[in-house]
């Protein structure tokens, strides 16, 4: 069993770093990473996409669904903290997450429980302590397969995200420690698996960080798109530090060079405000441009970091009040 606090803490330190940037980005940023972003594109794609071995499994549809989701670190171990967070903002999430490390299997009980309260599941699948190669290569298909057996048997649909936040540095899988080529062949490769399994009720959810490359050297993701036929969604991660700071300047940038890629509709897959970010404001903000940019929706990372800009919590009875003002909205307009 996954030890809840050990994928989140890199991540925090992540974030910590990708901090300055987002406070400067304005139209003229705005349009220079977009161009930018096509430029790459050309350069990334050295090799036809490959088509996979069997047709697509059938996604979710997302017509009429607005995601509302969250992320508690006693998950997958227990849904007590998902549903202390549904309490304080009056409505149970519709999507919930978990971390898994590889060699883990899929936390069936886990998903009962979302499934039982109205709620889909995202895995975000870390393949440490080993490397993308060696599974490209065919050596864990037994894992592989035994877990899309799993997902297979439980039978409602499944949100699998692989290697995520892969254009950045602080992990193994990722930029400046493992060629996009070769996350790209792991990538194909378990989606290649699950499909000769016969288990469709899966969507591919690829995850990437917010780009950054005037401070922190966080590329765009293009070079490790795996192809339209290997994904169905696309996730974004990122977060509000400052009161200065809104969801256009933090995920726009992103969500621009995403769709030089591909139409593939975008969840914001971890997202929070730090309590000195203006919690009431921001919390505003982020449903108001999930709307504006047509996104799915959001996975809320319900966590205390390592300092008091990392605490991700609700921190107060106006931040809960514009929590559940918003998501009200939000939801009924989803109906």
């Amino acid at each position: 069993m996954i030890e809840p606090d050990a994928e989140p803490q890199v991540q925090w330190r992540s974030h910590r770093r990708a901090t300055g940037v987002r406070k400067r980005f304005g139209p003229i940023t705005y349009a220079v990473l977009a161009i930018g972003a096509a430029i790459a594109i050309g350069a990334a794609f050295v090799a036809p996409d490959a088509r996979p071995s069997a047709s697509p499994g059938t996604v979710h549809s997302t017509k009429s669904v607005r995601y509302l989701g969250v992320y508690e670190p006693d998950a997958p171990s227990s849904y007590a903290g998902v549903n202390q967070f549904a309490k304080a903002i009056g409505r149970q999430p519709n999507l919930v997450s978990y971390y898994s490390h590889w060699l883990e299997p899929f936390q069936t009980d886990f998903a009962n429980s979302a499934a039982n309260h109205g709620a889909v599941t995202l895995v975000q699948i870390s393949p440490s302590n080993t490397s993308l190669a060696s599974i490209a290569s065919g050596r864990y298909d037994a894992y592989i397969q035994s877990y899309a057996s799993a997902v297979k048997s439980f039978g409602a649909q499944v949100i699998l995200s692989f290697g995520h936040e892969m254009n950045g540095n602080w992990y193994p899988w990722g930029y400046q420690h493992t060629s996009p080529a070769v996350f790209v062949a792991a990538w194909r490769h378990i989606v290649t698996v699950f499909r000769k399994q016969g288990t469709k009720n899966v969507t591919w959810l690829w995850t990437v960080n917010i780009i950054d490359v005037l401070d922190h050297h966080i590329p765009s993701p293009a070079s490790w798109w795996p192809g339209t036929s290997y994904v169905d969604w696309v996730g974004i991660d990122g977060y509000y530090y400052s009161p200065s700071w809104n969801f256009a300047s933090i995920f726009g940038p992103t969500i621009a060079d995403v769709r030089t890629l591909t139409r593939d509709p975008i969840l914001i897959s971890e997202t929070g405000v730090a309590r000195s970010a203006d919690q009431p404001a921001k919390i505003a903000d982020l449903f108001a441009g999930i709307r504006d940019f047509g996104l799915l929706g959001f996975t809320w990372f319900d966590k205390n970091g390592e300092s008091a800009i990392q605490d991700w919590r609700i921190s107060s009875p106006a931040a809960y009040a514009a929590f559940r003002r918003a998501a009200n909205a939000y939801m009924k307009s989803s109906s």
